[in-house]
């Protein structure tokens, strides 16, 4: 089968279209025919050398991907699943070695893979996974209560999008940042108030509250530039991790989205809140696996609004 991947680190131009063995479903698994993968800011990492240390146990070539969707084409012994054969589905990767979401076919766990939302494309799909997951994440470990502020940056991105518009459902007041020409972007998603981005986004945030907001969601990994955004013991949550101490016993969140890969209840509520319009599927482009090296072009380039998605 097709896939693309990198035999030998570097910049886009690294990525290839490789052959690789036609995966089977084990048990507990659900074999997906990947229609759709989202290219996102954590697959240029297995490109270009980033986590060589993690992937030398393998060998190359190195996929990378975490959001896909497409057809169910078999279903593992045991596994305990709604799904059937044929049945249009989305998934959550973890990517190994030449295991990631760019590739033609998947076996994957099936607390993984859940129904695509009614009405949506896989293209449209493909976005939603991991960067909504990774979103229910932070804001679980920041366990704000209803009426209590969250600051968002870079909100206007895939991730910060859909942890704008969670914490709305969550009850939460949330500031968002962004820049001019994405203002009236994020209000649509559901900012109640919307601030200028850049190196003194914290002194925009507390003009509107003044005692600190209750925690922040880091998608722009700006971190200490935002912390004097928090009040006293405030929540930050960050996707990159942080290893330097805080002040003002600002409590740190990592946040790993791989602790959710399996967490199919989480995922078939976020299908859910797409049925319900809580949420909002962002697609910029789209490209042909030849292409993956100009997704990653555009990506890096910055500014993309939605997500890029290969389709196979």
């Amino acid at each position: 089968m097709r896939a693309v991947g990198v035999i030998t680190y570097g910049g886009p131009e690294a990525l290839e279209v490789v052959e690789l063995p036609e995966p089977v479903a084990g048990p507990g698994e659900i074999l997906l025919r990947v229609h759709a993968a989202a290219v996102n800011p954590t697959d240029t990492y297995g490109r270009n050398g980033a986590r060589a240390e993690q992937q030398r146990k393998s060998p190359p070539p190195y996929v990378s991907g975490m959001d896909v969707a497409g057809v169910v084409e078999a279903i593992g012994p045991d596994t305990d699943t709604s799904l059937g054969v044929g049945d249009r589905a989305m998934a959550i990767v973890v990517p190994n070695g030449s295991h990631g979401g760019y590739s033609e076919r998947l076996a994957l766990p099936a607390g993984s893979v859940v129904a695509v939302p009614a009405g949506a494309t896989d293209v449209e799909a493909s976005t939603l996974p991991m960067n909504a997951l990774t979103a229910r994440l932070a804001l679980d470990l920041l366990g704000l209560a209803p009426g209590q502020t969250l600051a968002v940056t870079g909100a206007a991105g895939a991730f910060g999008g859909y942890a704008v518009q969670l914490a709305k459902v969550d009850g939460l007041r949330v500031i968002a940042d962004a820049s001019e020409a994405d203002e009236a972007l994020v209000y649509e998603l559901g900012a109640d108030v919307v601030v200028r981005r850049g190196d003194d986004v914290a002194d925009r945030i507390r003009e509107h509250a003044p005692d600190g907001v209750d925690g922040i969601v880091d998608g722009a990994v700006q971190n200490e530039l935002v912390f004097d955004a928090l009040c006293d013991g405030g929540g930050f949550a960050t996707v990159r991790g942080y290893d330097a101490d805080a002040p003002r016993d600002i409590e740190i969140h990592p946040v790993w989205v791989r602790e959710y890969a399996e967490e199919r209840e989480k995922l078939d509520l976020l299908r859910q809140q797409v049925e319900e319009g809580v949420l909002t599927l962002r697609v910029a482009d789209t490209f042909a696996p030849d292409d993956a090296p100009e997704a990653h072009r555009r990506l890096e380039t910055g500014g993309v609004r939605g997500r890029l998605v290969i389709e196979f």
